[in-house]
């Protein structure tokens, strides 16, 4: 008999919640199967089986909050163990592996453009020959998770010519009686996510000071390069990687928003990790690009589209999520025209950017119509003096209206 125990989480984790179980009492499970899924405030840990054999127990239920080496259940270990459940199969169960290929070629489904899938699920059923379309989500939202595929293979397929069973309704919150209301657990994730910015509001002299960027001088010389740097480099050339590079140098000018306070003293950071705010469906997650300072603006563009792949497809690792010094988040991508960001605890400062608007403005005397970005900085005024502030964004402001000098620089 083996447990299976919470492994280390990373950086500063103690704890997590059982998000999911992939495996029942009783299953049969081979080396490297994943047992259960564990979601931190960052991050999704898988749990695989060390060893094979039987699982026996489950200690811990789904949405039970467990720490770093607590026991989450048992594993009778051994082949015979493991190979018991595959005997006690029913007699019949073959006759729909036979008829398959007579219903249509044995070939991996793709998953639904039209379902929402996890990247987990959408990986096991591609390998395992799952349409996900035929596969009732239970995750939050309808979802259809790793959990739902795998319970999928286990259930006996109807012959070809049996009409096919409705598909289960996707598992609800419980609601209100009057069917008004529908009450939600907040997960880890999110419940950290609340607790981080309530203490950044707390704990921090939150300030923030605003500047607009004209647009027009960056926009053309992306459109002029865009296609070549796309072409030679793989890089889809946005504007995210220009205001990295334009604040790093910033950075470098005024070091005091890349610091950070450590009790009574001051923390100067030489170099910068730039943390970029990603939205994903489980929440928003910040990784960073390391030592982004010393990087061009197209291994920018490189990095932040890596990191932001792997947000998406939920393989972010603790590298990616610590170490940040500095943060840029773009409201703009959904609209926002103005905002104030919250600091990103315990960095001291935080990058707002924000929609490009055509707008009226005055150059040399006269009403020019122009491509206009807002900018935020909102930084600790405990360390940051508004001038610092001020002089920062020009500065952002500056290089985005002649992005020739960020080549020199």
């Amino acid at each position: 008999m083996s447990s299976i125990k919470v492994p280390p989480l990373g950086e500063s984790i103690v704890e997590a919640t059982v998000s999911r179980w992939l495996k029942k009492e009783g299953d049969a499970v081979a080396v490297g199967d994943t047992l259960v899924e564990l979601e931190t405030d960052k991050i999704t840990v898988e749990v695989p089986a060390l060893e094979a054999g039987v699982l026996t127990a489950r200690a811990k239920g789904e949405g039970d909050v467990v720490a770093v080496g607590e026991v989450l259940g048992e594993i009778a270990a051994g082949a015979a163990a493991a190979s018991a459940p595959v005997a006690s199969a029913p007699a019949a169960a073959p006759a729909p592996v036979a008829s398959a290929p007579a219903a249509a070629p044995v070939v991996a489904a793709a998953p639904s453009a039209d379902a929402k899938v996890s990247p987990a699920a959408a990986r096991l059923a591609t390998e395992s020959g799952v349409n996900t379309a035929d596969v009732a989500g239970t995750g939050r939202g309808g979802v259809v998770s790793k959990a739902d595929v795998v319970d999928a293979l286990r259930t006996p397929q109807p012959a070809a010519a049996a009409a096919p069973a409705p598909a289960a309704a996707p598992a609800k919150a419980p609601t209100s009686a009057a069917g008004r209301e529908t009450r939600e657990k907040m997960t880890t994730r999110r419940k950290r996510i609340a607790e981080n910015l309530l203490m950044s509001q707390q704990s921090t002299a939150h300030l923030t000071t605003f500047n607009e960027v004209d647009m027009t001088a960056i926009t053309a010389f992306r459109e002029r390069m865009k296609e070549r740097v796309e072409k030679e480099q793989g890089v889809k050339l946005s504007f995210m990687p220009f205001f990295a590079k334009a604040a790093c140098i910033a950075l470098k000018s005024y070091p005091l928003v890349n610091a950070q306070i450590d009790g009574d003293s001051i923390v100067y950071k030489h170099y910068v990790n730039m943390g970029i705010a990603v939205a994903s469906d489980a929440g928003l997650v910040v990784p960073n690009v390391k030592d982004a300072d010393s990087k061009s603006v197209v291994e920018i563009g490189k990095d932040i589209g890596a990191v932001a792949k792997r947000a998406r497809d939920g393989k972010l690792s603790m590298d990616d999520l610590t170490g940040g010094t500095f943060t840029i988040t773009n409201g703009g991508v959904f609209g926002s025209l103005v905002s104030t960001p919250i600091i990103n605890y315990p960095q001291s400062g935080i990058l707002g950017l924000h929609k490009i608007q055509d707008r009226p403005i005055a150059v040399d005397g006269k009403v020019e119509i122009r491509p206009m970005m807002y900018i935020a900085l909102s930084y600790d005024h405990r360390i940051i003096d508004g001038q610092q502030a001020v002089l920062f964004l020009v500065r952002v402001k500056e290089l985005m209206e002649d992005p020739a000098a960020m080549l020199v620089l």
